[in-house]
């Protein structure tokens, strides 16, 4: 087998490690999402739904901002969830150049459902997978594709033990 080169070459190529550990996570999650209702959501429109839902209607800025991505992909993502009906898009009553996004009530059941399926589980689950991470950034990086590799996020997740989502949400806020 090959050697690892991005695990090899370290700090150097931290990005592109992250990169491939953030693309292992949405993997793992879309299986997740295959088992539960959720199989034609794709992945990244997940926290898009979370922001629109903890903040009300928002630009498409402001959208690309608080997920921290950027504006085109935000706008092209946007558009793709309005043609599926998950959200729609008005002028701003301050100022009317200005276009709000907001969930639509497809948007709105779709999240109610996320909150006590989907979302609980991957935070369940990545949470188990992250528990007995230690040391050094790099040490925790290959502990946690390990882990994953050993045992996939859906086989981490326990319907009848789900986290509380407005739980998970004060928590974060509190570790951020």
């Amino acid at each position: 087998m090959p050697k690892d080169i991005v695990r090899t070459l370290g700090y150097a190529t931290l990005g592109s490690r992250l990169k491939r550990l953030g693309e292992l996570l949405q993997a793992q999650t879309a299986e997740l999402a295959l088992d539960g209702s959720q199989a034609q959501l794709p992945v990244p429109q997940n926290p898009v739904l979370a922001a629109l839902d903890t903040n009300g209607p928002m630009s498409i800025g402001d959208l690309a901002k608080a997920l921290g991505q950027s504006q085109p992909g935000v706008t092209r993502m946007i558009n793709q969830m309005k043609k599926d009906g998950l959200v729609h898009a008005a002028a701003d009553t301050h100022d009317q150049r200005v276009r709000k996004v907001a969930l639509t009530n497809r948007g709105n059941q779709l999240v109610q459902e996320l909150k006590t399926s989907l979302w609980p589980a991957i935070a369940q689950a990545v949470t188990d997978a992250c528990q007995d991470l230690s040391g050094p950034l790099l040490d925790q990086l290959t502990q946690l594709e390990n882990a994953l590799s050993v045992k996939p996020l859906k086989v981490r997740t326990n319907a009848e033990t789900l986290p509380d989502w407005d739980a998970i949400q004060t928590n974060g806020e509190q570790n951020a």
